[in-house]
Order: structure tokens, then C-alpha cells, then sequence
């Protein structure tokens, strides 16, 4: 038994791409895609019919020019989900507009409209998973969307204010970025000597895991965006993991048996006061690393979805 065959016996294992040949090869149970994972999918092969349908789409919809192309880049990406639903038997991720992560009424907005296209490929809402930065705007956009049986994955996690108040909003998922944060880390502290017991992405989210199934809070934790198969293997155990193909093909290569380290079974059922908005402001704002790299992948996706706008305009 290979290491990710062991691994997907404790833990959910996800797929962290839209490339359908890696989808097929390594046949997760879920599936996750971004602006970015989106803007490399649109330039393979099987995808370009897609581009096609989804600016006839948008046509046939009207509006003003921008209008669109905000249509077809939003039917791009669930017509993208639509087709890798075909290959796994759980939940697709797609993404909100990034630069509508502050406004609340706007996100929920936007999720509907995602789900509803959803819903005219014949897709059932129970198989979407609504991608949304975890600011405060958009954790509050989930509880909302909940009440009508959408769900939410909070991305973009790197403090555990977000953490904690995702859970006291009961949304679905949260993402917390392994990788992201150890390369802050990294950046400010190099270290030449990898260890992951120091490693502070991994720490972060055995404390959120262990935080979660001592309280026994329902969001399912996700570690995601890693850079090493070390980060992979001190998180086994966690609810699910989200994996890029290069990692899943060196699990594959490993013949090795995978221990399971995460495993919190006591639940004290403490009675918390639930974070108010600014005492969740000011906790997240007291986490330098957070905001900065909050910030930075708003920015970063933002970028992608304006260049993924751009190539869709020139072909219409």
C-alpha cells in the first residue's frame, strides 16, 4: 500500500486542481478550484468547448458588455465543476469574486447565482461548496447562505480568530493555509533545516483541529496549500486534506505506511462568549502574518479572475 492509498483510509482526501487527468488518476472524493486553478484549466484541450458554451451563455443572458463577461466567467468555472463532478462522488469548491470579499450582501449575491447555474446543469445545491475569504463579510455571508442549504468553504484561514469564528457561524468548511503560512515564516525567519514538528502551518492547524473536536464544533477542517509531504503526514487525521498532483504523485511513489496524528477524542463542551465583530477584527489584527497574507491572497485571486475577465473578453 502506497502512502496515499493509507492516508485516504483516515482521511478525506481532495484533490487541489481542475485538470481532469489528474482527477481521474487519483480519484479524490472532492475537488477544490480557485481563480487560479481556473486560469490554468481554461488553457487545456478538454476545456475549450467550455469556453465556447460559456460566452453563448452569456450572450444569450444580455447585459452590458461587463455584465457579460462576469457571466462567463462565472459559467466558465461551473461548467469546469460541472465536468469534474462527473469524476468524483463528493463536493466541488468554486469561488466568489475575491474583490467582493468585504461586502456581505454582494457575496451572498454571487453564491446564488453560482448556485443556480449549478442548478440549470441539473447539479443538486447539496454538491457545491461556495468558496469565500474568510473575513468577517464573508463568514457572515456563510451563515446566511446555510439558512438555504448552501454551503460554504471559508479559504484563505491563516489566524484563529477566523477559525473560531467560522465555527461559531457553523459554516460547512474552513481552508487553513498551510504553506502559506510556514512561507511567511520562512520569509521573515529562514530556516535552512526543515523540521515539521516547528513547522508553524502545521502547528496551526493541529491547535484549530484540536480546538474544534474539543468543543465539538461541525465544520470540517481542511489543511490546505502545502509545500512538502511532511506538512501532509503531521496532519494525518485531519477531517480533509486538500492536495496539489505533484504531492499526490510523491504520496503515490511512497511505499510507506501512514500514521494517523491527528485523533482528539475528549469533548469538553465549554460554554464560550462568541466573538463579537470587533473583538474578531482586533484578534485577527493582532496576527501579522494573517493579515498580510489575508490580504495578499485577496489580491492574488482578484488578479487571477481579472486575467481569466481578459481572456474571456477577447473571445467574445
Amino acid at each position: 500500500m502506497n502512502q496515499l492509498q493509507s492516508l485516504k483510509k483516515i482521511t478525506t482526501v481532495v484533490a487541489d486542481t481542475g485538470d481532469i487527468k489528474f482527477i481521474q488518476k487519483y480519484q479524490p472524493k472532492d475537488a477544490t478550484t480557485n481563480p487560479t486553478l481556473i486560469l490554468q484549466a481554461i488553457n487545456l484541450p478538454c476545456y475549450q468547448n467550455l469556453i465556447i458554451s460559456a460566452i453563448k451563455y452569456a450572450k444569450l443572458i444580455g447585459g452590458n458588455y461587463q455584465k457579460k463577461i462576469t457571466n462567463a466567467s462565472e459559467k466558465i468555472s461551473v461548467l469546469i465543476g460541472s465536468e469534474i463532478l462527473k469524476y468524483i462522488p463528493g463536493k466541488i469548491s468554486t469561488e466568489v469574486d475575491a474583490r467582493l470579499s468585504f461586502n456581505k450582501e454582494a457575496c451572498i449575491e454571487k453564491a446564488n447565482s453560482i448556485i443556480k447555474m449549478y442548478e440549470e446543469e441539473g447539479i443538486n445545491r447539496s454538491k457545491i461548496l461556495i468558496k469565500l475569504a474568510a473575513t468577517w463579510e464573508c463568514i457572515s455571508a456563510a451563515k446566511e447562505l446555510k439558512k438555504d442549504n448552501i454551503n460554504c468553504n471559508l479559504t484563505l484561514l491563516f489566524s484563529f480568530a477566523q477559525a473560531r469564528a467560522c465555527a461559531e457561524a457553523e459554516v460547512f468548511l474552513i481552508s487553513p493555509f498551510v504553506g502559506r503560512i510556514y512561507d511567511w515564516y520562512q520569509s521573515k525567519i529562514p530556516n535552512s533545516i526543515y523540521s515539521v514538528k516547528t513547522d508553524p502551518g502545521v502547528l496551526s492547524v493541529q491547535k484549530i483541529f484540536n480546538y474544534y473536536k474539543e468543543n465539538n464544533y461541525k465544520t470540517i477542517i481542511m489543511g490546505a496549500s502545502f509545500r512538502r509531504i511532511e506538512q501532509i503526514l503531521a496532519l494525518a487525521g485531519c477531517d480533509y486534506l486538500t492536495i496539489s498532483p505533484p504531492l499526490l504523485k510523491e504520496l503515490e511513489n511512497n511505499i510507506k505506511n501512514v500514521k494517523q496524528v491527528l485523533n482528539y477524542k475528549k469533548k469538553c463542551y465549554k460554554n464560550r462568549k462568541i466573538l463579537s465583530e470587533s473583538e474578531f477584527r482586533w484578534d485577527h489584527n493582532q496576527d501579522s502574518m494573517a493579515v498580510e497574507k489575508l490580504s495578499e491572497g485577496i489580491r492574488k485571486f482578484a488578479q487571477d479572475q481579472e486575467n481569466l475577465e481578459k481572456i474571456l473578453s477577447k473571445k467574445f
